[in-house]
């Protein structure tokens, strides 16, 4: 018999922008459009978006949590202080299956409270964290014991869902949990929201846009590195940064260094005005350090700039670069201030000489035929939902 009552739990969810709520959402659409009981166990919304509304086919059940000095849930004890209350909730709640996002520390939650019900749960592989770690300013033994929860919360699981065939590879190389028991759900993004159709942000002056996560592992200073370089010869190119993450204090130390007057950090953004800062950009920006560890990722900005039509810039190599590459989304560059600047300049000759006809549309024609969320969501709901489970305990 197929289940019927599916709870997600997250700690980060609608209305906060960030690639797991969106990815989330569209799965839990996918489980209400094959008609389960869904709910969504998550966290309270940061301070500023405390009044949205999230209207959506699906129940959503709050509990507070600390949040850090960004307003954000990261940390030890900021997740500790989310996963000790979705322990306690999970074992009180019904349900057929249940669906851990990481941060591992949640994947043990989910994993014991699921032993003590018994009843399945998937784990949702976007990140390998053991991996990110390797890249952090951590103690090793942090780094060992991730791995330890990692690998016990995707080992355990009755299935595992991945966002590509890189991270599945990842994820079986650090934990060793078995291929046959992985669904692919291809990263995406919402094409109804990030579209070529729309405003374009009101911006004098030519500008390029880096929207998401400033992590330790994408080295996104580089991006302002290579501005420096260029704006001798285009003083008027600004850099905007749309997003936050660890790495963002340092990020602007290098900003306020090298380029005061040209990079503008806006923070977290609601999705329609990063859409309308992709549409106006000469280029999006993404970024992983290369030989890190972290060459199997796909950053959610190469898709939400190619739903937008907008070319990027990506510097790295691995499956970032053969995503850009290979779907013709931008150019690829060697992770360098000079290959970048070179890329930068060229991108700024093309804007004003006008893009080849057809560039954008065949850009955003990719993303809605291959980075839907919505079709991503929906096979991974109906998959989980055919009865594949077995008892992983």
């Amino acid at each position: 018999m197929r289940p019927r009552k599916v709870v997600i739990v997250s700690r980060i969810f609608l209305p906060e922008p960030a690639a797991a709520s969106f990815r989330l959402a569209a799965l839990a659409r996918g489980f209400a459009a094959e008609g389960a009981d869904v709910t969504v166990l998550t966290t309270n919304p940061p301070r500023a978006m405390a009044a949205a509304t999230v209207d959506e086919p699906y129940r959503i059940v709050r509990v507070p949590v600390l949040r850090d000095s960004e307003d954000y849930v990261r940390g030890v004890a900021q997740y500790l202080s989310f996963d000790v209350q979705a322990f306690a909730r999970l074992l009180t709640m019904n349900a057929d299956i249940v669906v851990s996002e990481p941060p591992p520390t949640t994947g043990l939650a989910v994993w014991l409270s699921s032993a003590l019900r018994r009843r399945p749960y998937i784990w949702y592989n976007p990140d390998v964290w053991t991996s990110a770690t390797l890249n952090m300013d951590v103690p090793s033994v942090v780094t060992q014991l991730m791995r330890v929860a990692e690998t016990v919360s995707a080992r355990r699981a009755g299935g595992v869902i991945t966002v590509s065939e890189s991270m599945g590879e990842e994820l079986r190389r650090v934990t060793g949990v078995g291929r046959d028991k992985m669904f692919l759900a291809e990263n995406g993004i919402d094409t109804d929201t990030f579209t070529a159709d729309g405003p374009a942000e009101p911006w004098d002056g030519p500008y390029f846009v880096y929207a998401g996560s400033v992590s330790e592992w994408q080295g996104m200073d580089i991006f302002i590195e290579a501005l420096a370089r260029i704006l001798p010869r285009h003083p008027g190119v600004t850099l905007h940064v749309l997003g936050r993450g660890s790495d963002l204090t340092r990020v602007q130390g290098v900003a306020a260094r090298l380029a005061p007057d040209n990079v503008v950090f806006h923070g977290v953004q609601p999705p329609a005005r990063t859409a309308a800062f992709l549409r106006g950009a000469v280029a999006a920006l993404a970024s992983v350090i290369p030989h890190t560890g972290y060459d199997f990722s796909k950053p959610t900005k190469l898709y939400a700039a190619a739903a937008c039509g907008t070319p990027s810039i990506y510097a790295g190599v691995g499956a970032g670069a053969r995503l850009v590459s290979e779907n013709r989304l931008g150019t690829p560059v060697e992770f360098t201030p000079e290959a970048v600047a070179d890329a930068m300049e060229r991108a700024l000759d093309d804007a004003r000489s006008g893009e080849r006809e057809g560039a954008r549309e065949r850009r955003r024609t990719w993303a809605r035929e291959n980075a839907s969320l919505a079709a991503s969501g929906r096979a991974a709901a109906a998959w989980v939902l055919s009865g594949f489970t077995r008892d992983a305990r």
